[in-house]
């Protein structure tokens, strides 16, 4: 077979997402806060584009009541001009100055002030910051202090030693001995429990630390913590010679104990979630609303468009760049009044779907698809997953991921399915009122859920009780 290079001609149909069509799913797919930002950046790159102030919205509003209230007034003047004129009366200029000019306590008292007081970010220690002015105050030795620095280095978040001592030992040429007492030392510092080597110690040192260190308790993890680790409370009771009572007291305090004390220290601020969506009951109704109070509203500039159409002696290049500047304009405009259309659409669709949960609770969740909510109202199941990705709704019931609403079903007696949610909600329901003496195993859960007429294997309930993070029944038991 003969292989040469050469040119053919064809047809052939693809589907090519354009940059603009590209851009309008990212916005789509934003959240509220970085949704912000974006218009923010867009508004200062394009000089068609400005941002509506609140005033100038309530400005429009007055100007359409005062154009009411100008025949109102008209009429009053006639009447006026009718009666007779009353004498003035004679004006308290005390009064006059201090409700009018602001002298004396009257004013201050009276007018509404508003205190525009910039929020200065509150400076907060790391857990290295906070241990090395411990360490300061302890000991001025210099050697101890660049040991202690180097230790204190090394700690991760939750507060643990995550080098060998060894490695200390030999980077500053001394004994290992020496660089533990410096640990020693860092060990004692606040928060307790800092400085471990692993949970263990770290456990012992909070237990010291509350004067317990020759407790049954600090001898339980001395002496038996992988058998504690392992609930077997029955060998320790007869090795230890104490009650399983007493043992199970002894674990509520060894519970009571935090394993990861370093992130008591939190550098960074805490991230709240801000709800793109909000849906409010009125009466036998609730109501979607978009949380969209800081996003900037858009128009197109007046000064631009005048430019544009008013002056005829504008050259090619700045008439060609305006009017680029005013179509992407106008599509961004189209495009965020589309996202805002789109999620109030699709929310709508969940609550009409999920009512039973907005008015029972979570237990009565049903079984839902993306594939459902896109049928309902004529889209794309891609549309309604970038519309439920990475937002949150405030409902009555509390503030909820979208995703929250949609969930795999389970079969039913009746032949109903119900949502894995709610399959969740009862297995917890169950867990919560059994007898903690006798707890009751996944097989029994499931024969219970079964006369409630939920199918389901004794598999899943384990495997929704792990997600749960609920022990396993010989954990639960107590004695």
């Amino acid at each position: 077979m003969e292989m040469k290079i050469g040119l053919n001609l064809g047809l052939q149909q693809k589907i090519i997402m354009t940059p603009k069509l590209q851009q309008a799913l990212k916005l789509l797919q934003m959240p509220t806060l970085e949704l912000q930002q974006v218009l923010k950046q867009e508004i200062l790159q394009n000089p068609l584009l400005e941002e509506v102030e609140d005033s100038e919205e309530l400005e429009s509003e007055e100007e359409a009541q005062e154009e009411d209230e100008e025949t109102d007034e008209e009429a009053e003047a006639k009447s006026e001009d009718e009666e007779t004129e009353e004498p003035a009366e004679e004006i308290d200029w005390d009064d006059y100055f201090e409700t009018g000019f602001g002298i004396g306590s009257g004013y201050a008292e009276e007018e509404e002030r508003e205190d525009f007081i910039e929020r200065v970010p509150v400076a907060r220690q790391t857990l290295a910051e906070h241990l090395m002015s411990q360490l300061r105050l302890v000991t001025e030795d210099e050697k101890k202090l660049a040991i202690g620095e180097y230790l204190i280095g090394s700690l991760d978040d939750s507060g643990y030693l995550t080098c060998p001592l060894k490695e200390v030992a030999d980077t500053f040429g001394v004994t290992e001995e020496e660089v533990e007492n410096v640990l020693k030392i860092i060990q004692t510092f606040d928060p307790p429990g800092v400085g471990a080597r692993d949970l263990k110690e770290c456990l012992l040192i909070q237990l010291e630390a509350k004067g317990l260190g020759d407790s049954l308790a600090a001898k339980i993890i001395r002496d038996h913590f992988d058998e504690f680790k392992q609930k077997k409370y029955l060998d320790l009771s007869k090795k230890l010679k104490v009650s399983l009572k007493e043992l199970q007291e002894q674990a509520k305090v060894i519970g009571s104990l935090d394993p990861k004390p370093g992130l008591d220290i939190i550098a960074e601020e805490p991230k709240y979630v801000i709800p793109d969506l909000i849906v409010e009951r009125v009466g036998d109704k609730y109501v979607v609303s978009l949380n969209d109070k800081n996003i900037p509203r858009l128009r197109i500039s007046q000064a631009y468009r005048e430019e544009l159409t008013n002056n005829p002696s504008l050259s090619e290049e700045t008439r060609d760049f305006i009017q680029s500047k005013l179509k992407n304009a106008k599509w961004l405009i189209q495009t965020i009044e589309q996202r805002r259309r789109t999620m109030v659409k699709v929310m709508e669709a969940i609550v009409e779907e999920q009512r039973e949960f907005f008015e029972k609770g979570a237990a009565y969740l049903k079984p839902l698809t993306l594939q459902q909510i896109a049928s309902k109202i004529n889209m794309h199941e891609s549309t309604v997953s970038r519309v439920t990705t990475n937002k949150y709704v405030q409902t009555p019931r509390g503030v909820f991921e979208l995703k929250y609403f949609f969930s795999s079903s389970l079969g039913t007696q009746t032949g109903e399915e119900v949502s894995a949610k709610s399959a969740k909600e009862k297995i917890k329901e169950i867990i919560a009122n059994e007898d903690p003496k006798k707890p009751l195993s996944d097989q029994k859960i499931a024969d219970i859920l079964k006369k409630d007429g939920l199918i389901i294997a004794r598999r899943t309930v384990a495997k929704y009780r792990e997600q749960l993070g609920i022990l396993p029944a010989r954990h639960r038991k107590q004695y």
